[in-house]
């Protein structure tokens, strides 16, 4: 007998339709499953086996093979549990059912139960694609696959359960989920009135914020580098609903996503240490997952310690002008999204004092030197934004009443990205100023004739790259934003030259 089974595969961040078939023959007993799968699909003959019998059914002892096809696409993870079990089961006659427009997904404990499976959003999506009107998965993954629009979500306790749902002898309610998406209020770990002084580096991180920009900030140990990073995030805009989408999609893959949260509705904050291994930090491994600058998609990835993290920040290059990574094997190219908003903080040397007016620092000239050339040039140079976070005073520190709150910050930041989304209504691969292309900078980013003299001056004077040329034009387009102008003028410009690292830095 034959029977087969619609379960799905994750291949990046796509979902892919699989066809499991299962044959029942006679011979010598055995239970085989083909198509290429990992070791968590191998094993799944166990759990298969314990599942059925510890479910009251009966498992055949005849010769088995379950096949997963295309068969030349790589399986992995025990997702397959379900539908082997299913198709198993209607080979051998203990189910009658029309299972054609159905997909099935889930992990088989050894007492029938259902358990949690990852990437259960893609594959929600595809199966939406292929025109499948029900998709059958544990319980705990059903608020997680009703986020896609159309599909008739079937939550299942236990493979017991399943079989008498449908065999006709109970049912089995859809999952109805709670319309509507609002991103909740912000609730600040850290809020921009808690930090004290550091006023030009609190506008740099709003210019930042308004327009996604790359920022580096450079000081002393203490003065609020970290803080300040963290207070970043409070001001950022809420998310939209495909943007939360799109980073539930990257958390659910990796295993990530919270079971009481099936929906991301805060940006992402990723904090790697810099002892991070570069599969960490970019993705990769023996099962090829998103690495940190995919889960910071849409958010902040902070770098503290910047110069501490070595070789491991070029692989940054391509994914910060991309604002995607692609992972290469030997069996075939994985491609994460990775539009992130990179916030990096240093010490000037190993000490950290160097430069500074009141401490003296006791490191070398040639270990300075050798400690900033950690971080090379053209990755400086793909950073839009630098500041300088010098030591603070006593007298600010004492200074009891609060800085601007976060949230009138957020208002403000909230209103320039407004304007960019209705400047780049025509133009979708463009989310901010930070995306805009050559194209668009020619097209929005065209100083007055004040900005053009001052411009030309600063790329004379600074020696300034065609790349670090068109960032100061997107800065310079974002600071206009925030006050309101239609054009940028040269007072834009010159705050946004400003920015830019000084020759010999």
């Amino acid at each position: 007998m034959l029977a087969q089974v619609h379960s799905c595969a994750v291949i990046g961040l796509d979902g892919i339709l699989v066809a499991v078939e299962v044959d029942v023959a006679t011979g010598m007993p055995a239970f085989n499953v083909v198509g290429l799968g990992d070791a968590a699909v191998q094993e799944s003959r166990e759990r298969v086996r314990a599942a059925i019998r510890n479910s009251g059914l009966s498992f055949p002892m005849r010769r088995i093979t379950a096949n997963l096809a295309p068969a030349d696409l790589r399986k992995a993870g025990p997702a397959y549990d379900l539908p082997i079990a299913l198709g198993l089961l209607i080979a051998t006659g203990q189910l009658d059912a029309d299972l054609s427009n159905a997909v099935f997904v889930g992990e088989l404990g050894l007492d029938g139960m259902l358990r949690h499976t990852d990437g259960i959003l893609p594959m929600a999506a595809v199966a939406r694609t292929h025109g499948i009107a029900t998709m059958y998965l544990p319980v705990e993954d059903a608020a997680e696959a009703a986020l896609i629009e159309g599909l008739r979500i079937m939550p299942v306790r236990s493979l017991r359960e399943l079989v008498e749902h449908l065999s006709g002898a109970r049912v089995i309610l859809p999952y109805h989920k709670v319309t509507g998406f609002t991103p909740p209020p912000p609730k600040p770990h850290v809020d921009f009135a808690d930090v004290r002084g550091q006023e030009h580096v609190k506008r740099a991180l709003e210019v930042a914020a308004a327009g996604g920009h790359n920022v580096l900030m450079s000081g002393p140990p203490g003065s609020g580098k970290t803080m300040l990073a963290r207070a970043l995030h409070s001001i950022l805009p809420p998310l939209s609903f495909t943007e939360a989408l799109e980073v539930t999609k990257i958390y659910s893959v990796a295993g990530q996503l919270p079971r009481d949260m099936p929906l991301v509705r805060e940006r992402p904050f990723c904090a790697p240490h810099h002892t991070v291994s570069t599969a960490g930090l970019v993705g990769g491994g023996s099962r090829v997952r998103p690495g940190m600058i995919s889960l910071a998609h849409r958010g902040i990835l902070f770098l503290d310690e910047l110069p501490e993290f070595g070789h491991r920040l070029e692989v940054l290059r391509q994914p910060l002008e991309d604002r995607v990574v692609t992972l290469s094997r030997a069996h075939g190219s994985v491609t994460y999204p990775a539009s992130f908003m990179l916030v990096a903080a240093q010490n000037p040397c190993p000490c950290g004092w160097h430069g500074d007016p009141e401490r003296t620092c006791n490191c070398p000239p040639m270990l300075v030197n050798r400690y900033q050339r950690r971080v090379s040039g053209p990755l400086l140079d793909r950073i839009d934004i630098h500041v300088e976070a010098p030591r603070i005073n006593y007298d600010k520190l004492s200074h009891h009443l609060p800085g601007e709150p976060s949230a009138i910050v957020r208002e403000r930041v909230i209103a320039a990205r407004r304007r960019q989304s209705e400047r780049l209504l025509d133009h979708p691969r463009c989310h901010s100023n930070a995306d805009l292309g050559p194209a668009e900078i020619r097209a929005f980013c065209t100083p007055d004739n004040a900005g053009q003299a001052l411009l030309k001056a600063a790329v004379q004077r600074l020696n300034l790259s065609a790349r670090s040329y068109h960032r100061v034009l997107r800065l310079a387009r974002t600071i206009a934003d925030l006050a309101g102008a239609e054009q940028v003028a040269a007072p834009h410009v010159a705050e946004a030259i400003q920015y830019r690292p000084r020759q010999g830095e």
